[in-house]
């Protein structure tokens, strides 16, 4: 099984995987490896789980960037509730079970996958380290799970696409804009440079209230003000190996998916455009104009699941967008499950906010998730060590699912189940006013 070691040497296969090195694109029902490269540099960051991460990006990065990334919205109550959600979900291990040859494999619409992770849609790779998604796309081929890529990147899809290495699997997550025209032409983008899947974004008809973002002065346009200068000044590594190498070879950084018409640069875009006239219509219209799996993003509720699935979408991901629009939304594991015994079977249900070890996923897919989006802790890697930084990340969470496998006497994935699962009662209104000062 895999070891610390392991972290610091090129990945090897699990007990029980017979894959041969190969960058070919793998067929469905083949087992899938990590994408073997010539001693690729492993990462020297003495980090042994994603909090470790987290911390040293803190170290490493403006005050202002480090909290836009870390942070949720208003009083943020989502960011706890996530976390307290998953935790308060215990697991019931079985014992006596022979798991001498466990694999985390699985498939996401027809083609295997090296582990149930997907490295979710982030606006701000870019931002963490120079082509920042490029890193983690390189990152995520090598791993052998997919990469999703932000419609607000800075980094254009083409770029990324032709720089994240043989095999990688590339989703594109679409943000709508009032005008449809221009948010169909990145759906005509996305096809033609070879995205697997399309994610749309749903929850977000107008811009959330992200207050720490003004006090650091960290919004767009960017600004030059005292505060972002000294935050800046106390990063000069940052500055450096991240700004100035942007600077030098372009200029201030441009969002590079937006079409021509509104593609500005970082110092004078507005707040990115939302939409608050979408509707389903709009979703059955790029289900038509889309030939591949169609992923929507953003549901919390078993009947917008209900409705989704009948638009004809391939997969949802039950997600309140990381705890960083509203500030009161439910909590996605919450209502995992219904969502999960409604639609699963004919659409895949996906999962997102809050998961920060293996063994939150491990619940989650317990649960009846097919897969689990991460989002923050390849950001982390990445703000540390760039491509190596992000491996790290996601092979730490990987090292964790198998280490959780291994102990609820779990072989594989398909073994696990709400049998598993032990749901510990939420703290009473009395515990809650004892614990307060």
């Amino acid at each position: 099984m895999l070891s610390r070691n392991s972290l610091r040497h090129p990945p090897t296969a699990f007990k029980g995987d017979e894959v041969q090195p190969t960058s070919a694109t793998p067929a469905a029902g083949a087992l899938v490896r990590p994408i073997p490269e010539v001693a690729p540099r492993r990462s020297k960051v003495e980090a042994y789980n994603v909090a470790d991460l987290r911390q040293l990006a803190r170290k490493a990065l403006p005050k202002g960037l480090f909290e836009f990334v870390d942070r949720g919205t208003e009083n943020e109550v989502a960011l706890r509730t996530m976390r307290e959600a998953i935790e308060r979900t215990m697991l019931l291990p079985r014992v006596l079970v022979d798991v001498s040859q466990r694999n985390q494999q699985v498939d996401f619409f027809g083609r295997p996958c090296a582990s149930p992770m997907i490295v979710a849609p982030t606006g701000a790779a870019g931002l963490l380290w120079f082509d920042g998604e490029i890193e983690i796309a390189r990152a995520a081929a090598r791993v052998g799970v997919p990469f999703a890529l932000s419609t607000a990147s800075i980094v254009s899809m083409e770029r990324v696409a032709a720089g994240a290495g043989p095999g990688a699997r590339l989703w594109f997550q679409l943000y709508m804009w009032p005008d449809r025209r221009l948010s169909m032409e990145l759906v005509e983008r996305a096809q033609k440079a070879g995205y697997e899947a399309l994610i749309v974004t749903v929850d977000t008809p107008v811009s959330p209230n992200r207050e720490y973002n003004k006090h650091n002065g960290f919004t767009l346009p960017m600004r030059i003000s005292r505060r972002n200068v000294r935050d800046v000044a106390l990063h000069p590594r940052w500055f450096v190996n991240v700004f100035a190498r942007y600077m030098m070879r372009s200029g201030i950084p441009t969002l590079e998916n937006y079409p021509d018409s509104l593609r500005t640069r970082l110092n004078q875009a507005q707040s990115p455009l939302k939409c608050d006239s979408l509707t389903w219509d709009d979703l059955r219209d790029i289900r038509k104009r889309w030939s591949g799996p169609l992923i929507l993003k953003g549901i919390l509720r078993v009947d917008d699941a209900v409705k989704a699935q009948e638009c004809g979408v391939d997969g949802i991901i039950v997600s309140n967008h990381g705890g960083r629009n509203l500030d009161a939304s439910v909590p996605p594991f919450v209502v995992l499950p219904e969502i999960v015994d409604r639609v699963a079977g004919r659409t895949d249900v996906f999962v997102d906010g809050g998961f920060n070890r293996g063994a939150d996923i491990v619940k989650a897919v317990a649960m009846g998730a097919k897969g689990v989006f991460v989002g923050r802790a390849p950001l982390w890697g990445v703000a540390v060590d760039g491509e190596p930084g992000a491996r790290l990340a996601l092979e730490i969470l990987r090292e964790e699912i198998d280490r959780v496998l291994a102990f609820t006497g779990s072989p594989h994935l398909q073994s696990l189940d709400r049998s598993l699962l032990h749901r510990a009662p939420a703290p009473s209104a009395v515990a809650i006013l004892q614990d307060l000062p």
